[in-house]
């Protein structure tokens, strides 16, 4: 017998850990460190681990990105 979700696992993430931002981008964590360094990810700090919000992923993504031509 399956459980119903509890509302808690229903929401969306709103942020990840440098691991799982550097899973969701395709990169390696080290690389995640680097471009926060060098302000191209910018983490939030409010706790004693960078956080990466969903919207900041996303922004990087679009800001980064070229379209491809056919």
């Amino acid at each position: 017998m399956n459980a119903p979700e509890s509302p808690k696992t229903a929401r969306p993430r709103l942020s990840y850990s440098r691991v799982e931002a550097a899973e969701i981008l395709g990169l390696d964590p080290a690389t995640v460190d680097r471009l926060a360094k060098r302000g191209l990810l910018r983490p939030s700090r409010a706790t004693r681990r960078p956080l990466y919000p969903l919207w900041e992923l996303e922004r990087f993504l679009r800001e980064t990105s070229q379209p491809i031509k056919l």
